[in-house]
């Protein structure tokens, strides 16, 4: 899933889209545990876009932050 430049997200929006990807980050290790996952490089993948999410979080409270002063 790309995102678009011009896309803009809330801290809230980003906070909620986290959750699911660690969601499927669980379920994913779990179906690769059980031997139903067919490409394991979902896992790394979705470690990957969890990271982003973490940073792009960060750099909104950041600004945040900085317009406050």
């Amino acid at each position: 899933m790309a995102t678009k430049a011009t896309e803009i997200k809330t801290i809230d929006q980003l906070t909620q889209e986290l959750a699911v990807k660690k969601q499927a980050l669980i379920e994913a290790k779990r179906g690769h545990k059980l031997g139903e996952l067919t490409n394991p490089r979902v896992i790394t993948v979705t470690r990957k876009e969890i990271a982003r999410l973490q940073t792009a979080i960060r750099a909104a409270q950041i600004a945040e932050q900085k317009e406050n002063k």
